[in-house]
């Protein structure tokens, strides 16, 4: 995703933006819209950013019992203060400075 459609991670969004997307769970997702469905039970280490500036995204783990944030990338899982569970919210603020996601369920 281009930065140009920044819209459709914004948090106001008006019916032509794209609706929620679904991905399997994967150690690398790729978000294309603000709200996000996960699948699955791989523990997502890596999110691609789709703009390059500040956002949030938000993740909502649709399996019984969801893995973890994995430690190898771009999630800052020193700030995941909440296990995660079925058909919550996760939303994941990105720092540019540090490149990293921090999560806050």
């Amino acid at each position: 995703m281009a930065d140009v459609d920044f819209q459709n991670i914004s948090t106001v969004q008006s019916q032509l933006q794209p609706k929620p997307v679904t991905v399997a769970a994967a150690t690398t997702i790729a978000p294309s819209t603000f709200l996000t469905l996960i699948t699955g039970t791989t523990a997502v280490n890596q999110i691609t950013p789709p703009v390059t500036g500040s956002h949030m995204l938000a993740l909502c783990f649709t399996a019984t019992n969801p893995s973890a944030f994995g430690t190898t990338g771009n999630i800052d899982v020193t700030a995941v203060t909440t296990p995660l569970t079925n058909s919550r919210i996760t939303f994941m603020i990105y720092n540019p400075n540090t490149a990293k996601y921090l999560p806050h369920a």
